[in-house]
C-alpha cells in the first residue's frame, strides 16, 4: 500500500510516497482536513453547505461532487468512501495524519501514574515527539474566502492544537527542568513563550532557568523583555511574583525552583484530544451534523404533577403572612423545575390583587451590580397598575432611590439633588430607601411578592441590598421568594447563612424539589395521553429511564414525539451533549427572520426587551412582532412580564422576554458565527448608546453597553464604557465590581492609563490588596509625565499605603519627594494633608516631638488655605497627637472639631477616623458608653464605605471596648471579625502562585494587625 501522509500542524501539505500532491481546488483540502480532524462521516448536504455556502443546494452538491472527483483523481485512487448520503475516511485507506500522531503521542503517557499536568521520564519522549509533528499553525496560511463558517471552525482548531501545544511544551519544559537539563528546558521554554508573549509565567520559567543555569544576566534581561512587551501591548506593569523573582535574582537569593504547574488549568490534552478526532465531538461537528435532523414542530406544557406537598408549603407561607413578612427558598438543581413552580404559584395570587415585583439573575453578570434590582424595579414602576406607588415616598427617599432607578425622575419631577455617594451612612440610607420603594410597590390589600429566580448568580451587591432587605421582614406583610441551585452553593455560602438566620428567628423556609419519581411521570403521562394525541402510556418506563425523573428533559423528550404516526418510545433514545440535538430539532423548524431574532436575543446576554432586539436585528415591527408569536408558539421564548397587553408601540417598550432555557441560550449563541456575534453585538451596543445618550448616569447600561463594545471588538469604546461602569460601581459601593470594570478597561487600552491605574490603586486600598495598590499606583506614577500636582498626589497615596503596611521608611520617602513637589506649586491645601498624614508616620516611629512641629505646619497651611479637608485631617492627627501626650481634654477638643468639619463637606473618610479616635479617647477617661457608641458610628460607615483594614481595626477595637465593659458575648463577636477581616488583608494579593509557608510569612506584614488609630 502507498504511504499517504496529510499534514496539518503547518502548512497544508498532502503527500504520496514523499512527493508533494497537487490538487487542483482549495476545496478537497479543506475537505479532506475536515473529515480527517472530526473523524466521523457526514451528509453531503451537510458538507455542500459547509464548503459553498452560497450556492443553492443544488449548485453546492454539484460542486462537491467536482472536487471529490479532482482529489480522486491526482491521488489515482479513491480516498472517500461514501455510505448512502454520508461520507468519510474509511480505516483501509492508510492515511497519516500529524494530527492523529499528536494525540496518540500525548495518549501514550496517560498511563504513567502521575497527574496528567506533569511529566515523568518515560513522558518525555513522548512529548518531544508531539513538539517535533507540531510545526506550526493549524492549516498555516490556509483560508477559503467564500466559506465563513468554514474560517471559523478553523480558527477554533487552531486555538484547540496552540493550547494542546502549550501544554505539552509547559510539562518539557518541567521535566527536563527536574532533571537538570537547563538547556534543553530553556530551548522549550523559548517556544512556549514564542506562542503567547503575553504569558507570564512563561517568562517568570524562563528567568528561573537562566538563574539555575548560571545565566544570570540572561534572566535580568528576560524581566526586562517582560516589562517591555506588557507595557507596549497591554500598558500595565508585571505581576507582584514576577517583579519579585526579579529582585530574588538581581540580589543573588536565588530563585526557588519552578513549581510543577504554573498558571495554566491542569487537564488532560490527550483523554480530552484523542475522543475529539475518534468520535467527532468537536464543537462545529456537532453543530452542523445536526442540520439534518428532522423538522418538528411542537409546543407542549406540561402539568405540575407531584408538587401537591411544595404547592401547599407555597400557599400555606403566604396565607399565613398577616404582619411580619416570609422569606422562601426553593432550591434544587438545574432543569428541576423551580422557576416553572413559583411562576405557576405567582399567576396562582395574582387574580387576588397581589402585587408582584419579579427579576432573574443570569451568568456571567456577577460584575454588574444590582443588575436583578435594576430589572425587576425599573419593569414594576413602568406598569400603569403601580400608577401611584410613589405618593406614599417622601422625596428626599425617591430622590434617593433615583440613583438606581432614574425612571423615578419621569414620575415626579423637581425631586431634591442626590446625596453625595460618600455620605454617612450612605448605603445604609441608600438601602432603607431603595426598601420604602419595593414595600410601596407590593402595598395592598394582600401581601406583595418580590421574586428573584436563579439567585446563585446575583452579583456581591444585589446580594447585599437582598440581605439587607430580609433581615428587616418584621413588620412588613411581604413575601421574598428566591430560587437556586442547590450545588452552585457552598455550604458557607453568605444566602445559606442569611437563609439560617431567618430559619432562626422563624421568618424563614426552604423548601427542597426532587426529581420525579417513576410513579410521577407515569402519573403525567396518564395525564398527557388523554389530551396530547402523541403522547403514550407505552413511553413512561424508558421516559423515566431516560429522563431520570428531571421535569426539563421529561418535556424535551415528550416534545420531540412526532405529531403522528407511531407514538411508541425509540428502540435507542438517544441524548449526546445533554439535550443539545433536541435543542437543534426544535430550532430546525424556525424561519430564516426567527433564526435571527434567536441569534440577536443570545447575543443580548439576558432578558431583552423588544426595541434593542428589533434595532440590533434590523427587523421591521411587523417582522418583529410575528416572529416573536411564533417563537414563543414553540416554547422558545416566553414573555417575562406575564399578563402585559400586546397593543400600541408604547406597550410593546414596556414588554421583555427571555429563552425559555439558558441551555437554549447558549446553544444558539455558540453556533452563530464568529462574524456574525460581533455585528450583532456593535449594533446592540449603539442601541443601547442610542438609549441612553447623554444620560450615562443609569445603572449597569454601562457595564452592559462595555460588555457588547467588546464582544464586537471594538476596544476603544468598549474601554471608555467600562471607566464609567466602574465609576458607577464605586458610587454605589460595589467596590468588586469597580475593579473587575477598571481592570477590563485598562487591559483594552484605555487612552488614560494612568487614570485608571490610579481609579485601580485607589479601589485595591479600600480593598485591602495592598501589594496590588503599590503596583497599580506605581504605574500610574510612572505614565503621569511631568505634571507635579499629580505625581505629589500619586506620590501622597503610594506613602498612605506604605504606612498602613507599617513600611515607615518608604512611606516617608514618598512623603518627602511629593512635599518638594508641592512646595514649588501654590497648594497649601494639599500641602497640608501631606505633613498630616507625614507627622502620623512620623509619630508611629516614635518621633513625637517632630509629629507635633509638622502637624502643627499642617494646620497653619491649612488655616492659609481655608480648606475644610485638610483642617479636619489636621485636627484629627493633632487629636492623636495630644491623646499620646495624654491630654486627653485637648485631644477630644481636636478630634470633635474634625469630625464637625468632616460632616460639613460630607468626607465619610474622614468622620471615620475622627469617630475612631474620640472613642479611644473616651475610653481613657471610662466613658465606655461613648466610645462604644463612638466606635459603633465609625464601623457603620466605614463598612459601607468598603475600607476593609480599617473595617478590621473597628472591629478589634469594639471588641477590647467591649470587653473591658464586661459583655464578652458581643467582644467575642466582634474579635472574630476583626481576625478574619485582618487575615485576608494580610493575605491580599500573597496567594495568586502556590507559594510555600515559609515564603508567605516573609511577605506579611505584622503591621496591618497592630493598627487602632489614624
Amino acid at each position: 500500500m502507498q504511504k499517504l501522509t496529510l499534514s496539518l500542524l503547518g502548512a497544508p501539505l498532502l503527500e504520496l510516497e514523499g512527493t508533494p500532491v497537487h490538487v487542483d481546488t482549495r476545496k478537497a483540502i479543506a475537505l479532506l482536513a475536515y473529515l480527517a480532524i472530526t473523524r466521523q462521516p457526514h451528509s453531503r448536504d451537510t458538507l455542500a453547505a459547509l464548503l459553498w455556502p452560497d450556492y443553492s443546494q443544488t449548485n453546492a452538491r454539484a460542486a462537491l461532487r467536482r472536487t471529490i472527483s479532482a482529489l480522486h483523481r491526482s491521488l489515482g485512487k479513491p480516498l472517500l468512501e461514501s455510505r448512502q448520503e454520508l461520507l468519510y475516511l474509511p480505516d483501509s485507506t492508510g492515511l497519516q495524519v500529524d494530527a492523529w500522531e499528536f494525540y496518540r503521542c500525548l495518549a501514550e503517557c496517560e498511563s504513567h501514574p502521575h497527574p496528567a499536568s506533569q511529566a515523568c521520564p518515560k513522558c518525555l519522549p513522548w512529548l518531544s515527539q508531539a513538539a517535533c509533528l507540531h510545526r506550526g499553525t493549524f492549516m498555516a496560511g490556509f483560508s477559503l474566502r467564500d466559506s465563513a463558517e468554514f474560517d471559523d471552525w478553523q480558527f477554533f482548531q487552531s486555538e484547540t492544537f496552540r493550547r494542546e501545544l502549550g501544554s505539552v511544551l509547559e510539562r518539557l519544559v518541567q521535566g527536563y527542568a527536574d532533571q537538570g537539563n537547563f538547556e534543553t528546558a530553556i530551548d522549550y521554554a523559548q517556544r512556549w513563550l514564542s506562542l503567547d508573549a503575553l504569558h507570564e509565567p512563561a517568562h517568570r520559567q524562563l528567568m528561573q532557568l537562566y538563574a539555575l543555569s548560571g545565566q544570570r544576566n540572561a534572566a535580568l534581561r528576560q524581566y526586562q523583555e517582560c516589562v517591555r512587551i506588557l507595557d507596549k501591548e497591554l500598558g500595565v506593569a508585571p505581576l507582584a511574583e514576577t517583579s519579585r523573582l526579579f529582585r530574588e535574582i538581581k540580589e543573588q537569593t536565588g530563585p526557588r525552583r519552578a513549581a510543577s504547574s504554573l498558571d495554566i488549568p491542569a487537564r488532560s490534552p490527550a483523554a480530552a484530544g484523542y475522543q475529539h478526532l475518534q468520535t467527532g465531538t468537536g464543537f462545529y461537528a456537532a453543530a452542523i451534523a445536526t442540520q439534518a435532523l428532522p423538522r418538528k414542530p411542537h409546543a407542549l406544557l406540561l402539568p405540575l404533577t407531584s408538587r401537591e406537598t411544595e404547592w401547599k408549603a407555597l400557599h400555606q407561607a403566604y396565607a399565613e403572612i398577616e404582619r411580619d413578612g416570609q422569606f422562601i427558598v426553593l432550591e434544587g438543581e438545574a432543569g428541576i423545575g423551580k422557576s416553572r413552580l413559583a411562576e405557576e404559584f405567582l399567576a396562582s395570587i395574582r387574580p387576588t390583587g397581589a402585587s408582584i415585583i419579579q427579576a432573574r439573575c443570569y451568568p456571567g453578570e456577577t460584575n454588574l451590580a444590582y443588575a436583578p434590582f435594576i430589572e425587576g424595579l425599573s419593569n414594576a414602576i413602568s406598569q400603569t397598575v403601580y400608577a401611584n406607588w410613589h405618593h406614599s415616598i417622601s422625596a428626599s427617599s425617591l430622590s434617593e432611590a433615583a440613583r438606581l432607578l432614574p425612571a423615578i425622575h419621569q414620575l415626579q419631577t423637581n425631586l431634591p439633588a442626590i446625596p453625595p455617594a460618600e455620605d454617612p451612612g450612605a448605603q445604609a440610607r441608600f438601602f432603607e430607601n431603595l426598601s420604602l420603594v419595593i414595600r410601596a410597590l407590593c402595598e395592598g390589600d394582600t401581601p406583595g411578592v418580590v421574586f428573584l429566580d436563579d439567585v446563585h448568580w446575583a452579583d456581591d451587591a444585589s446580594l447585599d441590598l437582598l440581605t439587607y432587605f430580609v433581615r428587616r421582614l418584621r413588620g412588613h406583610p411581604l413575601l421574598i421568594l428566591v430560587t437556586w441551585r442547590g450545588e452552585d452553593l457552598g455550604s458557607g455560602h453568605r444566602l445559606r447563612r442569611l437563609l439560617a438566620e431567618a430559619q432562626r428567628n422563624d421568618y424563614g423556609e426552604l423548601i427542597n424539589l426532587a426529581r420525579l419519581t417513576p410513579e410521577s411521570v407515569r402519573a403525567l403521562v396518564g395525564i398527557l395521553t388523554s389530551q396530547v394525541p402523541r403522547v403514550t402510556p407505552t413511553i413512561t418506563e424508558q421516559l423515566y429511564q431516560e429522563t431520570e425523573g428531571l421535569p426539563f428533559f421529561i418535556y424535551e423528550y415528550l416534545a420531540s414525539l412526532p405529531e403522528s404516526g407511531d407514538n411508541s418510545a425509540p428502540a435507542s433514545w438517544p441524548l449526546p451533549h445533554g439535550v443539545r440535538n433536541l435543542l437543534h430539532s426544535r430550532l430546525e423548524q424556525i424561519s430564516e427572520t426567527g433564526v435571527q431574532l434567536l441569534q440577536t436575543a443570545a447575543a443580548i446576554g439576558r432578558s431583552f426587551d423588544y426595541d434593542t432586539l428589533r434595532e440590533a436585528s434590523g427587523r421591521t415591527d411587523e417582522e418583529t412582532i410575528s416572529s416573536l408569536e411564533i417563537l414563543m408558539g414553540h416554547g422558545l421564548i416566553r414573555e417575562a412580564l406575564p399578563g402585559q397587553e400586546k397593543t400600541g408601540p408604547e406597550n410593546l417598550r414596556l414588554l421583555s422576554y427571555d429563552f425559555s432555557h439558558e441551555k437554549l441560550r447558549h446553544l444558539v449563541y455558540g453556533e452563530t458565527s464568529l462574524a456574525r456575534r460581533r455585528l450583532l453585538h456593535l449594533r446592540i451596543a449603539e442601541s443601547l448608546v442610542g438609549r441612553i445618550r447623554g444620560r450615562h448616569d443609569q445603572p449597569g447600561f454601562a457595564g452592559q453597553i462595555a460588555y457588547h463594545y467588546k464582544q464586537a471588538g471594538q476596544a476603544r469604546p468598549a474601554a471608555e464604557f467600562y471607566q464609567i461602569a466602574g465609576e458607577q460601581a464605586r458610587s454605589l459601593y460595589a467596590n468588586a465590581e469597580a475593579l473587575a470594570h477598571f481592570q477590563t478597561a485598562l487591559a483594552l487600552g484605555h487612552p488614560h492609563i494612568a487614570q485608571i491605574n490610579e481609579a485601580i490603586g485607589d479601589t485595591h486600598i479600600l480593598m485591602g490588596n495592598y501589594d496590588s495598590a503599590i503596583n497599580s499606583l506605581e504605574a500610574a506614577l510612572a505614565q503621569q509625565g511631568t505634571d507635579p500636582a499629580a505625581q505629589a498626589r500619586l506620590g501622597h497615596k503610594l506613602g498612605d499605603v506604605y504606612h498602613r503596611l507599617g513600611d515607615w521608611e518608604r512611606a516617608e520617602g514618598y512623603f518627602q519627594a511629593s512635599a518638594e513637589m508641592l512646595r514649588d506649586g501654590n497648594d497649601p491645601g494639599g500641602l497640608a494633608r501631606l505633613y498630616a498624614d507625614w507627622s502620623r508616620t512620623v509619630y508611629r516611629r516614635g518621633e513625637m516631638e517632630n509629629a507635633w512641629q509638622m502637624a502643627c505646619q499642617a494646620l497653619a497651611l491649612a488655616e492659609e488655605a481655608v480648606d475644610i479637608a485638610s483642617l479636619a485631617l489636621t485636627h484629627n492627627i493633632l487629636g492623636i497627637l495630644s491623646r499620646a501626650r495624654e491630654d486627653l481634654s485637648a485631644a477630644i477638643i481636636h478630634l470633635a472639631k474634625s469630625l464637625d468639619l468632616a460632616k460639613k463637606i460630607d468626607q465619610p473618610v474622614g468622620q471615620i477616623a475622627a469617630l475612631n479616635n474620640l472613642s479611644l479617647s473616651y475610653a481613657d477617661m471610662g466613658d465606655l458608653e461613648r466610645a462604644i457608641e463612638f466606635a459603633s458610628q465609625a464601623l457603620t460607615l466605614c463598612a459601607a464605605l468598603g475600607d476593609r483594614h480599617r473595617e478590621a481595626a473597628l472591629h478589634n477595637n469594639l471588641a477590647d471596648l467591649y470587653h473591658t465593659a464586661g459583655l464578652e458575648e458581643h467582644s467575642m463577636a466582634h474579635l472574630k471579625q476583626a481576625v478574619i477581616i485582618f487575615a485576608e488583608v494580610n493575605r491580599a494579593g500573597m496567594d495568586e502562585v502556590a507559594a510555600p509557608a515559609s515564603e508567605l510569612a516573609d511577605r506579611s506584614h505584622p503591621e496591618i494587625w497592630k493598627l487602632t488609630e489614624w
